[in-house]
């Protein structure tokens, strides 16, 4: 076990999976460390979080910049923290191909659908979780996958669904959802770390998401 894995975490929004993560890793369940905290938005509560956890925490705005130095900024950031696992949590910013590529296999995003459903450019947060109501679904779910190119297209390592209830609404199915998204994600960290998953994770030439995934695929 690598008692000294460190990830870093990209966010745009509230920051209570950031939170959360922090949380376990101090309660002793998760053997990592969050080694730097990205933060694309000026006004995210997740800076706060972040902060309130005293964690290194960077401001990187992408809007109205080059994305490529962006990109290379965030990259060298990253790399200079000894970042080895990537993982998005809700960030917003799309990612550039240069980016992807450097850390192919070593970056995750959490989705909270069973994806390909509800996933792809303007499913986030509520909207999802709106847009699985209005689809009349019975059952949503949580999608840990590998970031590719394709936003939300990168395979799956794991799902779990998550059964959607007669009178539920977003924000009763948002918090429904967020321990799941919690508990698969910190599992899935926690594998890396452990080595029970490669960094990087191998993924096959023009590899997308594979639908039916439910569980960590072999190698």
């Amino acid at each position: 076990m690598d008692a000294a894995f460190r990830f870093g975490v990209l966010a745009s929004g509230e920051g209570t999976t950031l939170d959360a993560l922090a949380e376990e890793i101090a309660i002793g369940r998760l053997p990592a460390a969050i080694a730097l905290v990205v933060i694309d938005r000026p006004n995210a509560r997740a800076i706060e979080r972040a902060r309130r956890r005293e964690l290194p925490t960077l401001l990187l705005p992408s809007r109205g910049v080059d994305r490529e130095e962006w990109s290379d900024r965030l990259t060298r950031e990253l790399d200079d923290h000894g970042v080895r696992l990537v993982v998005l949590t809700g960030f917003l910013s799309i990612l550039p191909a240069s980016w992807v590529a450097h850390w192919r296999g070593r970056a995750l995003n959490i989705h909270p659908s069973l994806l390909p459903k509800y996933g792809g450019m303007g499913m986030y947060g509520a909207h999802v979780h709106e847009a699985v109501l209005a689809g009349g679904e019975t059952e949503t779910g949580v999608t840990v996958q590998l970031v590719t190119e394709e936003v939300d297209g990168g395979p799956a390592l794991v799902q779990e669904a998550v059964p959607v209830e007669p009178g539920d609404t977003p924000a009763t199915l948002r918090d429904r959802v967020h321990p799941v998204e919690v508990r698969l994600l910190s599992e899935t960290i926690r594998r890396f770390a452990l080595g029970e998953l490669p960094l990087p994770y191998p993924l096959r030439p023009g590899e997308s998401f594979r639908a039916g995934a439910t569980s960590p695929r072999s190698a």
